[in-house]
């Protein structure tokens, strides 16, 4: 009896760790990042947030990207290395949870800052926070209603 129980619960870990997503497939599971999918896709930075990370991710939803005039978003889809600018502008470095923003200047992996603000709900740049602390093998992403630009 006691092995099947010690059995059962390496199997279930085992079975759990098998189930904790990256954050692409976080985002892939989620529905509403098709968009920043396939952009992620385009400027070839699956794997790279597929990796170890930790990664922080200030995500846009598809709302957030048919706010961008549909010119201008082909024209960025079709441009890697700007694409690849803008997507990392949204990735800062470590696991930053809900709990630990705080107000600021915080430097992303495109090498550039993001302004945080915390009145009045938390915002990136210009985009507001509209959900928090979706978690990953590899980090945590925040949800945004804006994509933001660097600058």
């Amino acid at each position: 009896m006691k092995k099947l129980l010690i059995a059962t619960v390496l199997g279930f870990g085992l079975s759990a760790a098998a189930w904790a997503k990256d954050i692409v497939d976080t985002a892939v599971a989620a529905g509403s990042f098709k968009t920043l999918v396939a952009a992620v896709q385009a400027a070839g930075l699956v794997e790279t947030l597929k990796g170890p990370g930790p990664f922080t991710v200030f995500a846009p939803t598809d709302e957030a990207f048919a706010k961008i005039p549909k010119a201008q978003l082909d024209a960025l889809l079709a441009d890697k290395a700007k694409l690849t600018a803008v997507l990392t502008y949204h990735v800062v470095p470590g696991k930053v949870m809900a709990a630990d923003v705080k107000a600021g200047k915080v430097k992303t992996v495109q090498g550039q800052e993001l302004t945080i603000g915390t009145t009045g709900g938390v915002t990136v740049d210009n985009a507001r926070v509209t959900a928090t602390d979706v978690t990953a093998s590899n980090g945590v992403i925040h949800v945004i209603d804006t994509v933001v630009m660097p600058r």
